[in-house]
């Protein structure tokens, strides 16, 4: 659901078994970014880039957002769907992001797929670079798309954690652990 940007926003971290995630959240508790610590100043480029000039405060995001993570990174797969947030974005990226949270925990689909889900197929090189842009990493799933083949492809936060996330939902996909991979 868009939403015209609020002057402040609060980032809070929370430690997570693939690395401490980035949550901001905006005053009315809604997440509008998350990322990982290693990528924080990526995170700030996209902040700007989506809302403009804002204040960053450091702020702990909603107790029930906090927890609703913690159950899902101990095995609560359906605790992301408690989580309310809130993009901006073009209307093709909100749809399409808004489709990848149809995609239930354990399942995957190709790009294609997901652009014949939407009702255009021959936009897979679209849905590709609208999944790429989603600001809410893991709880507006985009590491369940990969590729035709079965095979992992791109993923912001890193193959090691898409792998973990896939291994976390019991999903199924093809690839060989790279060495150093972070364990499921």
């Amino acid at each position: 659901m868009p939403a015209a940007p609020p002057d402040r926003f609060r980032l809070d971290r929370l430690k997570t078994p693939i690395g401490e995630a980035l949550l901001v959240t905006d005053g009315d508790g809604h997440l509008r970014l998350l990322d990982w610590s290693d990528f924080e100043a990526r995170l700030e480029r996209l902040l700007r880039r989506q809302y403009g000039a804002v204040d960053l405060m450091p702020g702990r995001a909603p107790a029930d957002m906090r927890h609703a993570l913690d159950g899902y990174f101990s095995g609560d797969l359906a605790q992301l769907r408690a989580i309310s947030w809130r993009t901006a974005g073009t209307p093709f990226q909100r749809k399409v992001w808004k489709a990848l949270c149809g995609i239930p925990a354990g399942k995957t689909l190709s790009y294609g797929a997901l652009a014949a889900r939407l009702g255009i197929p021959r936009a897979m090189r679209a849905v590709g670079l609208a999944n790429g842009a989603n600001p809410i990493s893991v709880v507006v799933p985009c590491h369940r798309v990969i590729g035709s083949d079965g095979s992992l492809t791109g993923y912001g936060g890193g193959l090691d954690r898409k792998r973990w996330l896939l291994t976390h939902e019991g999903a199924a996909f093809r690839d060989k652990p790279q060495p150093g991979a972070l364990a499921a």
